[in-house]
């Protein structure tokens, strides 16, 4: 399961520990990436992608379904956001707005073609309605920019009424986005452990099964793609303010491939934090082995090659494996001793 299990105390906790922390050492961040030899802007990219993948870890980890189309809500948030700017009104909120509930439609558009379907004709589904988005992103000139993109979308103030920001700086723009990112991950982690949520992994586990409960399986499955598309589309949004453009190569179907592998290396199947782990992971080694040769995506692919043949449930699961390994063998241990220390009280 993705989520914590439900006997777990920070399943019911909107804000937990593992949380906290994860939080701290971010917020730390700008303060020593650049002393490390990492670019600055490593640390955004890392947190838009952290929430798109965990976006799209409600489709892949909470609800089973194979979609390898998400890029396109993503680029279509990123699109909304710059055409919203341009056409409508400059600004941050409702153009973040516009971003996620046009990403949401188009998801909720294509759910209604593929919801009733599953398995290897699901995943075609995605991946043909991906498709279609990112050709009209390349065909519509007028509107898109074309393969051009759209360029010199500004990173609006953040504006709450009694103070703003300025957000065009990149420090400045590392702690929104991270704020940003906080509040998504824990509505995503309420969401996940909710009654909403187990009924999802439900309906992963057996939808014939969820069907004889009498749960809409149909009306789940669209709704969880809806959301999640929503979700990208907003994380988009972020991403075309972090890169002052939109392009429609995020939409393209290698681009939707990354966040597969991001996902499943981090090991989302079966961890909450997998897809955090695997875009760090992902972004870290471009960036640190890409120094070294164009040929990073070699050895990132020998990666995911060998989790998948060793390790399928992923890093997270990996760790979790050895951290319960370590837990029955300091049990183990204990018992020995107290079992030593009662059978030398016996003599």
């Amino acid at each position: 399961m993705i989520a914590a299990p439900t006997n777990s105390p920070d399943a019911a906790r909107l804000v937990t520990p593992t949380m906290l922390v994860l939080w701290l050492v971010l917020a730390t961040v700008p303060l020593w990436i650049a002393r490390i030899g990492l670019y600055p802007y490593l640390g955004i990219e890392i947190l838009i992608w952290s929430l798109y993948a965990l976006a799209f870890n409600l489709v892949l980890g909470t609800a089973g379904l194979p979609s390898f189309g998400h890029g396109a809500y993503f680029g279509i948030g990123a699109y909304a956001f710059g055409l919203c700017q341009f056409d409508l009104v400059a600004n941050l909120w409702i153009c973040l707005a516009a971003a996620s509930v046009i990403a949401g439609l188009a998801g909720a558009f294509v759910a209604l073609f593929i919801s009733h379907r599953r398995g290897i004709y699901y995943a075609f589904m995605t991946i043909a309605f991906g498709q279609i988005f990112w050709t009209l992103a390349i065909k519509s000139h007028r509107i898109t920019g074309g393969e051009d993109g759209l360029l010199k979308i500004a990173r609006l103030p953040a504006n709450f009424g009694f103070v703003s920001f300025d957000l065009t700086d990149n420090v400045a723009f590392y702690y929104f986005v991270l704020a940003m990112f906080a509040i998504g991950v824990a509505g995503l982690w309420r969401l996940v452990n909710s009654p909403y949520g187990r009924i999802v992994a439900a309906i992963r586990q057996s939808e014939t099964r969820a069907a004889h409960l009498g749960y809409n399986v149909w009306l789940y499955k669209a709704s969880v793609f809806t959301l999640s598309a929503a979700i990208s589309g907003f994380a988009g949004g972020l991403f075309a303010m972090a890169q002052l453009a939109a392009f429609p190569d995020v939409m393209s179907l290698h681009q939707s491939g990354y966040v597969v592998m991001m996902t499943l290396v981090g090991g989302g199947l079966v961890s909450f934090w997998g897809p955090v782990i695997g875009v760090f992971v992902f972004l870290t080694a471009r960036d640190v082995i890409g120094a070294l040769t164009n040929a990073w995506m070699l050895y990132f692919g020998l990666l995911f090659i060998a989790i998948v043949l060793f390790r399928p449930e992923g890093i997270a699961g990996a760790i979790s494996a050895m951290l319960q390994q370590h837990s029955l063998s300091a049990l183990r241990a204990r018992g020995n001793s107290a079992m030593r220390l009662l059978l030398g009280g016996g003599r």
